[in-house]
């Protein structure tokens, strides 16, 4: 009997490949669909509807004082002064009648108890903060507390009815490319929504604790200080700031995020004032060349350049460590390391890992208060006299310090060093922004006061084989490190 073979001839491995290839591309177009069903909803007003009680307007009002005279109108000792004078005595002295100035914002309840959150831009300077509920009610708010580093108010209004609120969510789950909304008063025109999406994470704008979302949803005048949700009805950001030529909105906001303004919050609910750790130094990036210089096998860290009166100097950290790791978590850069310590419990001790001559080291620092010590003086240091002396290295031409050279820059009693005389404009100093009048301190992590001290520290790092040597330069008192090449020293 012959086998009938005809029928599983036809069904060839490629046949079976191309069918299970079908299967599976139809599989993943479900999924795709399925997937999209989800992040891009039909209607975004079933969100609205849910976290729009809980959004509020805000109008603020302040007494401007006003002029006592006609200036600003005329130059003074201007011969039309007295005309002006005499116009103003004429019109009742309209010109020097206090008035009051309105002020729009947005916000947001937190709690039903009437707590709300704002930017501190939207009530700074007000007397009277008016809340305007999405239903039309209205009622007056006081302040809590404030934080102009971050941008952040918090204001209280007193009810006998519990209100709506919204709940902050992880601002840090946020991707780019997530849907996001906000919600505000644009340009005092009522409530109003508007959509886009995560543009960029991480952006800094100006403040030490900037750590702000980009969207493209439509933020402008009057925006500030309302929320940014996510498409689970929760806050990841606060509506700050716009990046525009017009003053309109050109798809480019800049939204706090949620995490720094929980934190925010919290304490000023708590205290009615932020408590942010303090570490008492002061820090700048580490570069390539400085790397290099110093040993380090990459750029990462923070460079200290000088050492005040604090808890980093009572535990002995120096001027030229580079913190590279701070309570147990790697610090990247100066950013990174002032959030980390601002986001750290006062009087805590943390263990500070350090890179200092070629080696790490472990230091225990108990933080103190960073809003207590924003007038701390620098630490002085120590004194030498030297014989004046003057020549041209690295590109500068260096001199040592003199009492009249003191007197004349403005140098404070106890800073010692080389001063720049001059800096060849061909030169890699100059490039790197070293002038005539600054103070060069330390060369290779070592003090120098004369000239023979810094051919010492250019002698130690050619036999060490660095190509760069590491100054440390002062500019009206402010530190910073530069690496010069030493190649063609």
């Amino acid at each position: 009997m012959q086998l009938q073979t005809s029928t599983l001839t036809r069904w060839t491995p490629q046949r079976a490949f191309n069918a299970l290839g079908f299967v599976v591309l139809a599989m993943a177009l479900m999924l795709a669909q399925a997937v999209s069903s989800q992040t891009r909803p039909d209607s975004l007003a079933p969100l609205a509807d849910q976290v729009s009680p809980a959004v509020v307007n805000i109008t603020t009002s302040t007494v401007v004082e006003g002029r006592t005279g006609p200036q600003g109108i005329v130059p003074e000792g201007s011969p039309f002064e007295d005309f002006f004078r005499e116009f103003q005595d004429r019109n009742g002295g309209e010109g020097r009648r206090p008035r009051r100035s309105s002020a729009l914002g947005s916000g947001f309840v937190i709690s039903e108890d009437g707590y709300v959150v704002t930017n501190n831009h939207v009530i700074e300077s007000a007397d009277e903060i008016t809340i305007e509920f999405f239903d039309g009610d209205e009622l007056q708010a006081t302040v809590v507390g404030t934080d102009p580093n971050t941008d952040i108010a918090l204001l209280k209004v007193e009810t006998d009815e519990p209100l709506p609120f919204v709940n902050f969510g992880d601002s840090d789950t946020a991707r780019v490319g997530d849907w996001v909304i906000a919600m505000g008063n644009p340009l005092g025109q009522g409530f109003s929504l508007s959509v886009g999406i995560v543009s960029a994470r991480n952006r800094a704008l100006s403040g030490s604790y900037d750590d702000y979302i980009q969207t493209d949803a439509a933020i402008n005048r009057g925006n500030s200080g309302g929320p940014l949700f996510n498409m689970d009805g929760e806050v990841v950001g606060v509506n700050t700031a716009i990046l525009s030529p017009n003053g309109g909105s050109i798809g480019i906001g800049f939204s706090m995020a949620s995490n720094v303004v929980t934190r925010v919050v919290d304490q000023l609910r708590e205290y009615g004032e932020t408590r942010r750790g303090w570490l008492g130094v002061r820090i700048q990036d580490v570069t390539d060349e400085i790397a290099e210089a110093m040993g380090l096998e990459q750029a990462s860290g923070a460079l200290i350049t000088d050492v005040p009166e604090g808890p980093a100097k009572e535990a002995g950290l120096l001027a030229g460590d580079v913190i590279m790791t701070f309570d147990g978590k790697d610090v990247e850069d100066t950013r990174g390391l002032v959030r980390q310590v601002g986001n750290t419990d006062i009087g805590k001790s943390v263990r500070v890992v350090v890179f200092r001559d070629g080696g790490t080291e472990t230091v225990l620092v108990t933080l103190g208060r960073r809003e207590e010590a924003e007038r701390t003086v620098p630490a002085a240091m120590e004194q030498m006299e030297d014989a004046p002396a003057e020549r041209e290295i690295l590109g500068l031409t260096l001199s040592t310090l003199t009492e009249e050279m003191r007197a004349e820059l403005g140098i404070p009693e106890g800073q010692d060093g080389l001063v720049v005389v001059d800096v060849d404009e061909t030169s890699e100093a100059y490039e790197k922004g070293l002038r005539a009048g600054d103070l060069i301190t330390e060369a290779g992590q070592q003090k120098v006061e004369t000239l023979a001290a810094l051919d010492e520290r250019i002698e130690e790092a050619t036999e060490a084989g660095r190509k760069s040597l590491l100054l440390l330069v002062r500019r009206g008192g402010d530190p910073r490190f530069v690496a010069i090449s030493l190649e063609d020293s």
